[in-house]
């Protein structure tokens, strides 16, 4: 299996797995947090989905510079996350296809001005600074919704507010 159709398989099933925990959120809980040191749920949600639209803001450039290309994302709902969201995997399937397949182990670079935050192939980079990071935010999302007392999605199998068929 080429990389490209490895990375098209699990963009796939983590945009869907975000699909699903963003169906939950309510647009009137997008204003709360669980601590005064913590992302709004709002904040933490649109954070998730920007992060799904690194693979063609970023992965494709040779370094990503956060005080040359990166702005906070910004929404009043949980439709407009869904709209970026799905908009966001057509370009990164189209990004995906046009790497070619000697690109992914080209250096990667994620800057802060003059500070380097990584260095590492593309190919790690989707995986290290995109994947595990949507996993790791989108986690925190599941914490949010336990909180509120949502019924939290199954994401990698049942939740325990899901019935398992016998």
């Amino acid at each position: 299996m080429s990389i490209k159709k490895s990375y098209l398989i699990e963009l796939d099933h983590e945009t869907k797995n975000t699909r699903r925990i963003l169906e939950r959120i309510p647009d009137d809980k997008l204003d709360w947090r669980p601590h005064e040191k913590s992302m709004s749920l709002g904040e933490l949600a649109a954070h998730v989905v920007e992060l799904h639209s690194w693979v063609h803001k970023a992965i494709p450039k040779d370094v990503f510079d956060f005080k040359v290309d990166y702005s906070p994302l910004k929404v009043s709902s949980v439709d407009e996350l869904k709209t970026i969201l799905s908009a966001g995997l057509e370009a990164n399937k189209t990004t995906i296809e046009n790497i070619d397949e000697s690109d992914w182990f080209n250096e990667w670079v994620l800057k802060a001005g003059d500070y380097e935050i990584a260095r590492l192939p593309r190919a790690g980079a989707i995986r290290f600074i995109v994947n595990n990071h949507i996993v790791h935010h989108r986690g925190q999302l599941t914490v949010y919704l336990r909180l509120l007392n949502i019924a939290v999605p199954g994401l990698y199998g049942p939740s325990a507010d899901e019935i398992i068929p016998s």
